[in-house]
């Protein structure tokens, strides 16, 4: 990266952080720290909660996935929508109504003390984990590129959200996010631009666009009923329904975004921004992805992007075999533009025979391209069996650094890095929070000061954050760094829903039985992720079932086998 880089990339980031403890100083009171004072308006309230679900894992493995596999990704998030119009309709009333600080409070209400704990440690669990994923997934790509030292940037992210956040606690963490997200869209329509600049060499974005489809780049619904699939039209709607019903209604992270607000109407004017903008992000972003590889048709690609991996593999058994395979990949790599451009021009003027003879030309050739990138993950898993061979995460980013202008190059990175700070500001926020009000104050000291309990959150937000750097030492870098946090949020997500719901709608279930109901429920998406290869969007909705199923059926046999009053 050049100095100009570097400047727009360090200044990006002091401006945001200096901004978000600027406005926050003096902050002494629990409700102004883990609530913002109940000040947020709505714009605020949205771009944070976006900011908070957008992590850096969004920007630099989305693109990656659009490059690869399609835009069959976007279904994920068909059932957002509702969870939204559901979580204002039903779950902020009542967080309102209630003036909680967690969601898990309400289950202390509802049930007792133990479901309240359940529910609380289900999602430190889960986002404790996530916290870590956040900060590791971009610093282990940023690391690989830019030619960094993995543990400092690690230390970066981490150091840097840690300052603001235990600095301003949740108005720091909404202020800041507001910032990111800006800089954050910004940056992704400036890096799409550059992208359909390239290629009015070549090619119309009309025809970007069938040549993209023409290599079922954007199919991006998929009306399949086989279960092992991962993302379809149902398993989106019914299964990430409960996934984002889950993550919006009950998850901390989110919860303390929109509890923020000055009123119910400021929270859910902002939640519907989320319904109304979320799905087109995400597809943008995708479509982002899809306009890469074909771009990549018309520039010259890697034949692998992580090119520490050739490096490695370059300096164990030399550059002969790479050679060949590199060879074989570039021959394609012209034939298929070749192609490309006479798909192109029968497009203009051939009839459908020729426009499909064309296509199957072009078809035939990207498989080939394919082949050869196949054949040299191969090479590099037989040379290093530890070597991740998956190099989609590296797309965008390769992109970034070899096509776009000095200063822009520099704001990109500044978007990735604002991303990661934004996302794990507020699951940090949110641990705190939770560990605070219902642990240490439900549990240790019910009666302290307000400024003591600003202190000891403080002290958690801090701790969480350290907690956080030390999982992104210890992470492994999984084959695609999105789905690993949706993975691993489906696997607790259902059955935190589950609770939940239950305590809204089933008012005659009590307390143990919906305790124990989680807990087998719990264990059984365990397994079940362990044994079988369901589509993890179905976790969800197992969860959530099994859950109120179990519960019902408990209930029912608590009163049938208690001792009838004649008796007693």
């Amino acid at each position: 990266m050049s100095t100009i880089d570097l400047l727009v990339l360090f200044g990006t980031l002091g401006l945001i952080v200096g901004y978000g403890v600027y406005k926050t100083l003096g902050t002494d009171n629990i409700d102004g720290y883990l609530r913002g004072g109940s000040s947020m308006k709505w714009g605020t309230i949205g771009l944070s909660v976006m900011a908070t679900q957008a992590s850096a894992i969004t920007f630099i493995s989305t693109p990656g996935q659009g490059y690869e596999s399609g835009m069959a990704f976007v279904q994920n998030y068909f059932g957002l929508p509702i969870a939204l119009i559901i979580v204002a309709v039903v779950f902020i009333p009542i967080y309102y109504k209630l003036k909680v600080y967690t969601a898990y409070e309400y289950l202390e209400k509802r049930f007792d003390k133990k479901t309240r704990l359940l529910g609380a440690f289900l999602f430190l669990i889960q986002r404790g984990l996530a916290a870590g994923i956040t900060i590791y997934a971009p610093a282990i790509i940023l690391s690989t590129i830019l030619d960094w030292s993995l543990s400092w940037t690690i230390l970066l992210v981490g150091v840097l959200v840690i300052i603001y956040t235990v600095s301003g606690g949740t108005k720091a963490v909404s202020l800041t996010q507001k910032h990111q997200m800006t800089v954050i869209l910004i940056g992704m329509a400036i890096a799409f631009g550059f992208i359909v600049h390239y290629l009015s060499e070549f090619v119309t974005l009309s025809e970007a666009l069938h040549i993209a489809g023409s290599l079922d780049k954007l199919n991006a619904v998929d009306f399949s009923l086989d279960f092992e699939k991962r993302y379809t039209v149902w398993s989106g709607i019914l299964g990430g329904l409960f996934l984002a019903l889950s993550y919006f209604g009950t998850d901390q992270s989110q919860v303390q975004r929109y509890l923020g607000g000055k009123n119910t109407t400021e929270s859910r004017m902002g939640l519907m921004f989320n319904a109304l903008m979320k799905v087109p992000m995400q597809f943008f972003i995708l479509l982002t992805g899809a306009l890469l590889y074909v771009f990549y048709i018309f520039y010259q690609p890697p034949v692998h992007f992580n090119q520490q991996s050739l490096a490695v593999v370059e300096k164990k058994i030399g550059n002969e075999d790479l050679d060949i395979i590199t060879q074989d990949h570039d021959f394609w790599v012209e034939k298929r533009k070749e192609s490309a451009v006479k798909y192109k021009e029968s497009l203009k003027s051939g009839s459908a025979a020729d426009q499909d003879q064309a296509k199957q030309k072009l078809q035939l050739t990207a498989e080939q391209v394919n082949d050869s990138r196949t054949e040299m993950k191969h090479l590099i898993a037989s040379t290093d069996p530890s070597i991740k061979i998956k190099d989609s995460d590296y797309v965008f980013l390769t992109f970034i650094l070899n096509y776009l202008p000095q200063g822009i190059i520099g704001l990109l990175i500044a978007v990735i890095f604002s991303a990661a700070m934004s996302s794990t500001s507020g699951e940090l926020n949110a641990l705190a929070s939770t560990t605070v009000i219902d642990f240490y104050k439900n549990l240790i000291d019910k009666n302290a000061t307000e400024s003591k309990y600003v202190r000891v959150s403080k002290l958690m937000t801090a701790g969480w954050g350290v907690l956080a750097i030390c999982f992104a030492f210890m992470a492994h870098q999984s084959e695609n760094l999105i789905e690993m946090v949706n993975i691993l949020g489906s696997l607790f997500y259902g059955n935190i829903l589950g609770i939940f719901l239950v305590a809204f709608f089933f008012k005659y279930i009590r307390g143990t039985a919906v305790f124990w109901g989680a807990i087998i429920s719990q264990v059984c998406v365990v397994l079940l992720f362990l044994r079988t290869d369901i589509g993890y969007l179905w976790y969800n909705l197992i969860g959530c079932g099994g859950v109120i199923l179990l519960s019902l059926v408990l209930e029912f046999l608590r009163v049938l086998l208690r001792p009838s009053r004649g008796m007693e």
